[in-house]
């Protein structure tokens, strides 16, 4: 089974298996979160086996890019929150906010998703992102109590790393250490995350040297 290192990608290759598969959806879906993400909870999702609703969600998705699809995909989560469909509606939307800049339409698309969420799993998915997104819009408290949130020990490393950004922003250096620290220790070969690190070493000691 193929492993997706970020967030990011398994949003993309949640879009790109529906574009490959859209005529098998009832099935289609479940076999991609299974297989794509390892969640055996993946049948938990309550996706209804209407074919008017799994038309309304292809259409959603694949007018994500246009003039309004980012309003008709919240319009289409909104009006099908009992349904599995909902969140992949809520994940793909966020993204697409994210890439237009729009975070207060990312963080509430992610709200959506975490809300709509049958599973813990899914629930991190959309709260690691959403932190990124509060960190982005300059929430950092909110950003680091969504993070301290997130159950599943599968996201451990973006947790940490995500952390580690903040803290390394808000000039708590040792707080951005340990969190690295945290990650190599699991990824030591993780060589973004060595980076950061010693951009982390540089910013610390230059710090201290305007402090004397």
């Amino acid at each position: 089974m193929e492993r997706y290192e970020t967030e990011e990608q398994q949003v993309e290759a949640i879009k790109g298996f529906w574009k490959e598969n859209g005529t098998a959806i009832i099935v289609g879906v479940g076999i991609a979160l299974a297989g794509l993400f390892g969640w055996q909870q993946y049948n938990e999702m309550a996706i209804e086996g209407k074919e008017t609703q799994s038309m309304a969600f292809q259409i959603a998705l694949e007018g994500i890019d246009s003039e309004e699809g980012l309003s008709k995909a919240s319009a289409f989560a909104k009006e099908n929150t009992d349904s599995g469909y909902a969140i992949l509606t809520s994940l793909v939307a966020a993204q697409k906010a994210v890439e237009n800049k729009d975070f207060d339409a990312a963080k509430m698309h992610l709200n959506m998703a975490v809300s709509n969420s049958p599973s813990v799993a899914i629930a991190d998915l959309a709260k690691v992102r959403l932190a990124r997104v509060e960190n982005q819009l300059g929430d950092t408290a909110g950003a680091l109590a969504t993070l301290d949130s997130v159950a599943s020990a599968s996201f451990s490393d973006q947790v940490q790393e995500i952390k580690g950004d903040i803290f390394l922003a808000i000039k708590e250096f040792d707080k951005a250490k340990e969190a690295y620290d945290l990650v190599l220790a699991e990824q030591p070969d993780n060589r973004i995350v060595e980076m950061k690190l010693s951009n982390l070493n540089y910013a610390a000691t230059e710090a201290a040297g305007v402090a004397q």
